[in-house]
């Protein structure tokens, strides 16, 4: 059985929880609440009680698990990384806007360690697909546009997945896009913001879950990939597999793709 530590207690952890509890092979064993704890226990939606602290350290000491799964804030995660480095717990963070000081920390501790760690910017199967894609078709198209489009309550701009996106089809072409930079602006921003030449624009409405449009043109054509969350239930096959694939590692991942063949 695997051991396993959630970070948060909101809609994405419970759904999480719920399918963590419905593996034969996992074993849920407590969580973290980084916005502070108004308890010390967590009622699950399937199988009872679990222990809930505010202090990751604490629960790792107490509980021992093998694996954390941490869908929260990038403010959190510099300490959660701590806390997993310092009780060998293995950490699957898919929280977006990690910071890259964040990252290598995880990467020189689970180097030393020989102990596995998955960062991840998407989970859902078909977004790791859509990038895999993207990096393929970049090396065929001078010129290209990412839209990103989510829920009115995401904290961040633009989303990790556009990042990573970008930064694949950049390295995949080894040369910065060529973007069109107009002569007037009528508002400043409206070409949104540009990685490795490729501007990226963020909707944020009600209604989204998590969809990427790439967009590539060439003369007399153009090329769309996209991808939709319509739930947050897209992001849990990437999850189980992270979690069981976290347990062979020994160092950090980043990404799914190298996990499902493709990297």
């Amino acid at each position: 059985m695997i051991r396993i530590a959630i970070t948060g207690t909101g809609e994405m952890a419970r759904l999480v929880l719920a399918t963590l509890e419905g593996q034969p092979d996992f074993d849920p064993v407590g969580l973290v609440e980084p916005r502070g704890a108004d308890s010390d226990q967590f009622q699950g939606d399937a199988k009872g009680v679990y222990p809930l602290t505010d202090d990751p350290a604490e629960l790792f000491a107490s509980v021992h698990p093998d694996v954390v799964v941490d869908f929260t804030n990038a403010a959190f995660t510099p300490r959660l990384v701590e806390a997993a480095l310092a009780h060998g717990v293995r950490p699957v963070i898919g929280t977006s806007g990690v910071d890259a000081a964040t990252v290598e920390r995880l990467r020189a501790g689970s180097a030393a360690a020989k102990r596995g760690a998955i960062v991840a910017s998407n989970f859902a199967i078909g977004a790791v697909l859509q990038m895999h894609m993207a990096a393929l078709a970049a090396r065929f198209f001078d010129s290209a546009e990412i839209i990103e489009l989510h829920h009115d309550r995401k904290v961040d701009a633009p989303s990790g997945t556009s990042l990573t996106t970008a930064q694949m089809m950049r390295d995949a072409r080894g040369r910065d896009f060529a973007a069109n930079v107009p002569d007037l602006r009528h508002i400043e921003g409206t070409r949104g913001g540009a990685a490795g030449g490729i501007p990226i624009h963020s909707v944020r409405l009600p209604g989204f879950v998590a969809s990427q449009e790439v967009i590539f043109g060439g003369t007399g054509q153009t090329l769309t990939l996209r991808h939709d969350s319509t739930g947050r239930e897209s992001f849990m096959p990437g999850v189980i597999i992270a979690i069981r694939e976290v347990m062979k590692q020994d160092g950090l991942v980043e990404g799914l793709a190298p996990l499902v063949g493709l990297g």
